[in-house]
């Protein structure tokens, strides 16, 4: 199936850098020594959890809804996820002009819906247990007669991510610091492999690594045994915002070529992450979205020992109470 696929390549993410401009932010690479400490490594800390919508999924959002047809515009788009890529489509239709109805789970965080909500978007819920949410957008997509951007398995989504790639890559070059490995929360895939793609071209000498929750390590098994494994129904974890069912085929054909592996984290490695991303960078990040740092945090194999590493924190969008909770839990 891989053969017949068509992947986006450098040149589509320099593409919807343009498309983004005036919209995505350029986020911040932060650092602190008692991170490097921690880790036993230089970690170069790109803040995405301080990007438009409070994650990096704008940039995929931005990419594909400003390239819908002038006569597509009035019907608008239907999307699912379970917050970030809804808020990222909801802004970016906003901003277009274009309705926008988001599917989500009946158990997606409540800021994430509030974010929805406040950018005009329609909010669909439905039981992620007992109902399949891709049946459900092709329904109302077809109602509607709306165009369907999916979450990360998309040419132009993927392509779109990849912008944090170019910045980061430029960001590291500017400080004088190339990186040796990079390490990216993975769920469905879009943005660790739009990443992949900038470094390639950029800093083909970084290696890319995914992180995920140990109880949900499809990229790990895929990678591992060279075809898309799904994870088992029913497996949970604190990390919403990557609980994707298994790899994407456009994201796993590129994540083949592209990854150098993936790291299994738990959910409480990933609650200290944000305990110390809080403490020592004084930014919020969410469960999901802290899963690269807690993977740097929580013991690196020794081949990235004494190495300098990328690290991105994907997303700031996380409850409140359970913000202050996981914090509290640490104090």
């Amino acid at each position: 199936m891989t053969q017949t696929l068509t992947l986006p390549a450098f040149e589509d993410v320099l593409a919807a850098e343009q498309r983004q401009r005036g919209v995505v932010r350029e986020t911040p690479v932060l650092s602190h020594p008692a991170l490097d400490e921690a880790a036993g490594a230089e970690l170069l800390i790109k803040a995405e959890c301080l990007q438009v919508t409070g994650s990096f999924k704008i940039r995929g959002a931005m990419n594909r809804l400003a390239q819908v047809p002038p006569e597509g515009k009035a019907a608008g788009v239907v999307a699912f996820s379970s917050g970030n890529h809804a808020q990222g489509v909801a802004r970016a239709a906003r901003l277009l002009g274009m309705p926008a109805l988001i599917v989500m789970p009946s158990d997606a965080p409540q800021v994430k819906v509030d974010g929805v909500l406040a950018d005009g978007g329609e909010v669909y819920l439905y039981d992620r247990n007992t109902e399949n949410r891709e049946e459900i957008c092709a329904r109302l997509a077809a109602e509607r007669g709306a165009a369907i951007v999916p979450s990360y398995d998309d040419f132009d989504i993927i392509a779109g991510q990849g912008t944090a790639g170019l910045e980061f890559a430029r960001q590291a070059e500017a400080m004088g610091k190339p990186l040796d490995h990079l390490i990216s929360p993975a769920g469905g895939g879009g943005l660790i492999n739009g990443v992949a793609l900038a470094f390639g071209q950029l800093s083909p000498a970084t290696k890319i690594w995914a992180a995920e929750p140990e109880a949900h390590d499809d990229w790990a098994r895929s990678l591992e045994a060279g075809e898309i494994l799904a994870n088992a129904p029913g497996t949970r974890s604190i990390c919403d915002a990557i609980l994707t069912p298994q790899p994407g085929y456009l994201t796993f054909a590129l994540g083949q070529r592209q990854l150098a592996g993936a790291f299994r984290v738990s959910d409480e490695d990933v609650r200290e992450a944000m305990r110390m991303a809080f403490r020592y960078l004084r930014v919020v990040a969410e469960p999901g979205g802290s899963a690269a740092l807690a993977a740097a945090l929580s013991g690196l194999p020794e081949a990235l020992k004494g190495k300098r590493i990328g690290i991105i924190v994907s997303g700031g969008n996380v409850d409140a109470a359970q913000y202050a909770a996981i914090l509290g839990a640490g104090a």
